[in-house]
Parts: structure tokens; C-alpha cells; sequence
């Protein structure tokens, strides 16, 4: 009798060598279908396993997922994901300046967030995780100082300290409260689209995890929920090949997909090359329609690639090669939107380098000015009396005569 042996899944690759990154299954651009909005999710099982790809290698739109997108929304992209990654590598020296405890890039993962944020409309709702920063970069509205006050805990803070830096909290930007508990955003998603539709509204919500959150209960409970109830929501699997030092296999990512697990609940499925700007544009696109059009919900497996550590506290360089990123297929999202920008004549290097100083100074004036609020260095954090705000509407006479016993 041969005796039982327990499999456990490991990286492709090791430091110092090279990743295989054969298990991606990578289609040609412009390669796979687009089916109609209200196809069958039973019918969506190739497009779970096959991969939406618009731009080729010459950066040219291809096949029937090419966006009708105007070239200004595409430089409008292009600028928010330059920004966004200046704003990463100035929150990462500031952190390293212990201006800050902590911080999370989305380095090499722009794309996902920013394409998505223009295919959604005013309304419509974001369950994020830690690494969509760039659902904010991208909008006028919101203040990059107010942003780094935040990040910095000091007494401009809008969330008065009572948050770790990253996790963001914007109403009025259709940005749900970050929650540092693996997969919670996911079944809140569903249940707002529920409501939503309840009420009889317009608007859709898009929940956010990462490969390996899919392993936590609440997000296969999610599934369940939007399938009976047809929920209007997208449910956006950002597959980066890495759960903090954990390959994606041992989320379960090996030998299969995970865009296959929402056709195996009944939910309409894709697996699209979150680098290619045109498709995640696309793809958000025809899953934000079926929605609002009552076709139900539809998971979204974005391919792309972490490219710097989970977060300042992470060395990357102990469980994969240290050049990793430059050997991943599907490529840097900023460089194929500004080739096939520069291909259709939309673009050029030159704008290309002035849009890159203009931007680096925006974001540098930004923090020196979120600094003269105060940052980690100096102590200058919201006072203690701000424990006591925002718990009721009215302050009960207990907590008056808790601050006053404080002294604040």
C-alpha cells in the first residue's frame, strides 16, 4: 500500500535564479472572444482560463475587447499611473525617513485600479484592499496633502489617527473604508449591491482582494451570495503572483485559475492581463454593464505582478529572484500605455518627460507641505481628546467626564 504524502505547492523560481512563468497560460492580443452581456456564467468557462489581452507587442489594439476610448481618457490614465507611482517611491523614502510607520506600494499593478475607476461611474461603490491607491490618485478631488496627512498620522489627519497609513477612508469618492482584516471587504461588496439593488438604484459596487485573501472563508461565502441573488457587483481577484512571502499556488492558484472558481459558483468569469490598460478598461467595462443591466455579477482574475516588497516591512529578495520583474511576460502597464499612445500619435517621449517632472513636483510640494502638519518624527499626532469624537452623535455625560478626568 503506498503511504500518503502531503503536496505542498512552491515557487517556480528561487532566489538568485530565474522564475518560470510558463503556468500563465498567456493568450495572443486580441486572441479571445468578447460574448454578450448577458451570456450564461456557464458559458464564460474559456474566458476563465484563456486571457483578455487589447494591446500587442508593438502596442497596437487588437480584437474584439479593443475599447471605443478616446485618446485624452487614455492620457488622463497614463498621467494617474505616473503619478501614482511617484507617490509610491516618495511614501516609500518617507517611510525609510521614519516620517512614517508603514506603507504598501502597488508598483507594476497601476493599471488595474485606474482603468477600472474610469469604466465605473459617480456612485458606484469600491471595496478596496491595501493596493488600489490608484482609485484615489486618479480622481481631482482628493488632496495628495490630505492623503500623505493621513499617511503620516499627524494632526491633520482626516481619520485622526485611528488608522493604520494606507488605509483610506473616502465617502464621498465612492471608497470604502480599508480594513486590515483579510477578505471582509468582499461580502460587504455584495451585501451594498444587494441593498442597492433592493432600493432599485443605479449603482454597482466593485469589491478587491488579492490571490491569496481567496483562501479566507469570506470570500467564497461572497460568492455564494452574489450567484442566489444576482448581485450587482464585480469582484475583482488582483492575482499578483505573491501573498506577502506565500507563492500564488499555495492560495490555490496552482493548476488551475482563479477566475474558475466563479464559474464553478455561477458566476460569469474572466481571466484578463491586468498590465494591458485597454483591457482592464474593457473587461471592468462589460462586467459594470452586465450589472447595471440585471445579468448578475462577474469575477475578474487580473494577471499582473507585485513588483516591490508586500510592504516597507518585507524583503523580497529572501523568496524570489531580486530582477524578477523585469523577466514577468505581460510587461511594465506604464510603458505599453505609453507605446501605444505614442503609436497611435497620441504621444511622445518629450511629453512623456515633462508629464514625469510636472508630476514628481506636484507630489514633492504635496508632502512637504503634509510635513509642516506634522509627521512621526516630531510627535505632532491628533491630540487625545479626538478619542472621544465620532463614537456618538451627541456626547453621552460618561465620556464628557472621561476627557475632563484626562485633562484635554
Amino acid at each position: 500500500m503506498t503511504a500518503l504524502r502531503l503536496h505542498v505547492p512552491e515557487p517556480t523560481g528561487r532566489p538568485g535564479g530565474k522564475t518560470d512563468f510558463s503556468y500563465l497560460m498567456i493568450s495572443p492580443a486580441g486572441a479571445v472572444r468578447r460574448p454578450p452581456i448577458d451570456t450564461p456564467a456557464a458559458d464564460t468557462a474559456d474566458l476563465a482560463t484563456s486571457l483578455v489581452r487589447v494591446l500587442d507587442d508593438d502596442g497596437r489594439a487588437q480584437g474584439p475587447w479593443a475599447p471605443s476610448i478616446h485618446p485624452e481618457r487614455l492620457r488622463r490614465g497614463l498621467r494617474a499611473m505616473m503619478k501614482t507611482r511617484i507617490f509610491d517611491a516618495r511614501m516609500v523614502l518617507a517611510q525609510r525617513q521614519k516620517k512614517m510607520s508603514f506603507y504598501m506600494q502597488c508598483l507594476g499593478e497601476e493599471a488595474i485600479a485606474i482603468a477600472q475607476a474610469q469604466a465605473l461611474q459617480e456612485g458606484d461603490m469600491h471595496f478596496p484592499t491595501y493596493r488600489q491607491q490608484g482609485l484615489l490618485l486618479c480622481r481631482d478631488d482628493i488632496s495628495l496633502v490630505e492623503l500623505i496627512c493621513q499617511l503620516m498620522s499627524n494632526e491633520r489627519d482626516p481619520n485622526k489617527g485611528r488608522q493604520l497609513p494606507v488605509m483610506y477612508s473616502y465617502k464621498r469618492a465612492g471608497f470604502f473604508s480599508i480594513s486590515g482584516n483579510l477578505a471582509t471587504q468582499v461580502p460587504q461588496a455584495v451585501g451594498w449591491a444587494m441593498a442597492s439593488a433592493i432600493k432599485g438604484d443605479t449603482k454597482i459596487a466593485s469589491a478587491w482582494i488579492g490571490d491569496g485573501s481567496t483562501a479566507e472563508s469570506d470570500f467564497h461565502t461572497a460568492l455564494t451570495f452574489a450567484h442566489v441573488y444576482k448581485a450587482p457587483v464585480i469582484i475583482n481577484v488582483v492575482n499578483n503572483q505573491w501573498a506577502i512571502s506565500s507563492f500564488q499556488a499555495i492560495a490555490g492558484g496552482e493548476g488551475t485559475t482563479f477566475a474558475q472558481r466563479g464559474v464553478g459558483v455561477g458566476i460569469a468569469s474572466l481571466r484578463v492581463d491586468g498590465n494591458d490598460f485597454l483591457a482592464v478598461y474593457a473587461a471592468s467595462q462589460w462586467a459594470a454593464e452586465r450589472a447595471r443591466s440585471n445579468h448578475g455579477p462577474t469575477l475578474i482574475e487580473w494577471e499582473t505582478y507585485r513588483a516591490g516588497p508586500h510592504s516597507t516591512s518585507d524583503d523580497p529578495s529572501k523568496y524570489r529572484p531580486a530582477d524578477d520583474w523585469q523577466h514577468f511576460p505581460l510587461g511594465d502597464p506604464i510603458e505599453r500605455l505609453k507605446q501605444h499612445l505614442i503609436v497611435i500619435g497620441e504621444w511622445s517621449e518629450a511629453q512623456h518627460q515633462q508629464a514625469q517632472q510636472e508630476l514628481e513636483a506636484e507630489v514633492l510640494a504635496a508632502q512637504k507641505e503634509a510635513e509642516s502638519y506634522g509627521s512621526l518624527l516630531d510627535g505632532r499626532v491628533p491630540s487625545a481628546a479626538t478619542i472621544f469624537d465620532d463614537v456618538y452623535k451627541d456626547m453621552p455625560e460618561h465620556l464628557r467626564r472621561q476627557r475632563q478626568q484626562m485633562g484635554v
